[in-house]
């Protein structure tokens, strides 16, 4: 019986210690979905847009497009700038997701545009045409750089940070480091690791994830108003782990809770549309 006892422990460690590595060396498989791009690619969206990209250093490109608030059909670069001087309330630097790449969230760009303002969504480095590789401080610099871009346009109290899922941390930590309007996060995690946690318990995650990732210690360091949204049936973020940094935001902040709803489907609820429009009025 012992030695029964003793062979299944070992095929456990074997396992527990197989499962440990490929967790560690394939962290960034596990966490990063993204489907690259030819540089030569051509977007294909139903409305306006300028695409921009910033070179920070001879292997990293971050391609940004810029969509413009509504216009009735397509329009030349030369009335695009003089709608936005005449229309734009400012812009909104969305971080978007851990899957494919721009395409995927373009179509959530009207949310903004339709309030007259500006919404830029980056790549992050392999993600569509942006190049480079990843790492959670390329991330920061990424967001740094996207912000100086906005901010050579417009003053900060008329630039918004806008967070999506896997963006939530990076929009916070922008946050944490400079001046705007308003931080707006769908979706959020309370750490990375925690998240992580929630699914690798059995691991030393704190060590072994080298994406951290803080968001509860970013927003402690936010003077900007925050607004978060989360829906109670999120599967992927549970609400549990999101609902805990209703701690670290101001009494002044607004944790929305939407009942039922999921990581994906917060764009077809009345109240999430009702609360951004209000906070883009």
């Amino acid at each position: 019986m012992t030695r029964k006892l003793f062979k299944w422990f070992k095929i456990l460690l074997i396992v527990y210690a197989t499962t440990g590595i490929a967790l560690y060396y394939l962290q960034e498989k596990i966490l990063f979905h993204p489907t690259s791009l030819s540089q030569d690619y051509s977007y294909h969206f139903e409305q306006n847009y300028k695409e921009v990209n910033i070179q920070y250093d001879s292997s990293t490109q971050f391609n940004i497009i810029q969509f413009i608030p509504s216009a009735d059909s397509f329009i030349s670069a030369k009335q695009i700038d003089t709608l936005l001087k005449n229309k734009s309330k400012g812009v909104v630097l969305y971080f978007h997701g851990n899957k494919e790449n721009i395409s995927r969230y373009a179509h959530f760009a009207n949310n903004f545009t339709k309030n007259n303002y500006e919404v830029w969504m980056i790549d992050y480095p392999t993600f569509g045409k942006s190049t480079g590789k990843l790492s959670e401080e390329i991330l920061y610099q990424e967001a740094l750089q996207f912000y100086k871009l906005a901010n050579a346009k417009y003053n900060a109290q008329n630039i918004i940070i806008y967070g999506k899922s896997l963006g939530t941390g990076i929009a916070a930590q922008l946050a944490s480091t400079k001046k705007c309007r308003q931080l707006i996060l769908e979706t959020p995690y309370y750490s990375m690791v925690s998240l992580v946690e929630l699914y690798t318990w059995m691991y030393p995650v704190e060590k072994m994830f080298k994406y951290k990732i803080p968001t509860n210690e970013y927003l402690k360091n936010i003077s900007a108003p925050i607004t978060i949204f989360h829906g109670t049936a999120d599967g992927l973020i549970p609400y549990s782990n999101a609902s805990k940094l209703k701690m670290v935001i101001k009494p002044t902040d607004a944790f929305i809770t939407i009942e039922k709803g999921t990581h994906h489907n917060l764009n077809d609820f009345v109240l999430f549309h009702s609360k951004l429009d209000s906070l883009l009025h």
